[in-house]
């Protein structure tokens, strides 16, 4: 019996992007402040400001949600909701296509209801100015019709909390940000807290799995709980396939090896990144766009779903020419007596 590891086209397997596969994914969350692992300073924080607005029986203050993808922002809302006893809408930027939409769904909400707006940074500027007076004052003003028969109508909204979530906090405008009167950054998870994750998620799905083999998991997991769940799947359709159910240190070793991923969780495209700035650029400086061109991949995906892991792991360098590898990198590749050379030119 044969099992291919290879990876779905066009998409890696520790992207933080959400993909078809992470559906299942919100079967995993937490629920509750408690049941949420990591993101201390934050959940410590969010708890006194929940406690508070729930001992003056008003909505939470409008609240922003910002790092890297795949931390959590959309769990750590809903359980935001949970904890204050009220639902919950959904939406993104991108899916608010004209005024009327972003109307409907404020005029629907019920008092101390929350508004979820993923990627708001991509929210259209122009429908940014129904949301200042509807955030600060709870009402907004409709015009009907046009030219001298026109008419506006002050509508009052029910008290809510708008909850905006956003990768690129510095693309906001500042009057938005400045409404917010909460806001929280998401930072990588450190390994240990990723096995916490990786050991609930594994009882929820009904996976035997050893302290050793969780850490395994969470150690190539750039941090990210959404790879961390993404690749326990994978892991454990190997240990049922080649073992005996049980994921071990060595199980999720052979399975990740399998799956490209290294010990420090970069991937195949990661390393061939790296490879093409040592092999094409002496290890750089680079442009971003020559970059991508060189491996044949979008210089958009590179900047934001790749890129950040590196500079962070400190493999990569951005410099005002472009981009360089570290003499970490080198060793990393097997290589490091070429980068001893390339540092001292």
């Amino acid at each position: 019996m044969s099992i291919n590891f290879s990876e779905d086209a066009g998409e890696s397997i520790t992207t933080t992007v959400s993909l078809p596969e992470d559906a299942a994914e919100g079967s995993l969350r937490p629920r509750t402040l408690t049941e949420y692992i990591g993101q201390e300073k934050a959940k410590g924080n969010l708890e006194i400001f929940i406690d508070a607005a729930k001992l003056r029986r008003e909505p939470l203050d409008h609240v922003l949600l910002h790092g890297p993808p795949g931390l959590g922002k959309t769990t750590l809302a809903a359980v935001i909701a949970n904890e204050m006893g009220v639902n919950m809408r959904i939406t993104s930027g991108p899916a608010i296509e004209k005024p009327g939409d972003l109307v409907a769904m404020l005029t629907n909400l019920n008092e101390g209801d929350i508004l979820f707006v993923d990627e708001i940074h991509r929210l259209n500027r122009a429908y940014e100015e129904i949301l200042y007076p509807a955030m600060e004052d709870f009402a907004i003003d409709i015009i009907l019709g046009k030219g001298p028969s026109a008419n506006s109508i002050h509508l009052d909204l029910p008290r809510f909390t708008l909850i905006g979530a956003t990768t690129r906090s510095g693309q906001l405008t500042a009057p938005l940000r400045d409404r917010f009167g909460v806001a929280l950054r998401l930072e990588l998870y450190t390994p240990e807290e990723l096995q916490r994750i990786v050991q609930r998620s594994s009882g929820i799905l009904n996976v035997a799995i050893e302290p050793e083999g969780a850490y395994e998991i969470a150690s190539r997991s750039r941090g990210t709980p959404r790879i961390a769940n993404r690749l326990l799947r994978r892991v454990r359709d190997f240990a049922q396939v080649k073992g005996d159910g049980i994921i071990t240190k060595e199980i999720a070793d052979r399975a990740l090896s399998r799956l490209e991923v290294d010990k420090l969780g970069l991937d195949a495209l990661d390393r061939r990144m790296l490879r093409s700035i040592i092999d094409y650029y002496n290890g750089g400086p680079v442009g971003l766009d020559t970059l991508a061109a060189t491996i044949n991949e979008e210089a958009v995906t590179l900047e934001d779903m790749y890129e950040p892991y590196l500079l962070q792991q400190g493999f990569l360098t951005r410099t005002p020419r472009g981009r360089c590898v570290t003499r970490r990198a080198y060793e990393h590749l097997g290589i490091a007596q070429l980068g001893q050379q390339q540092l001292e030119i």
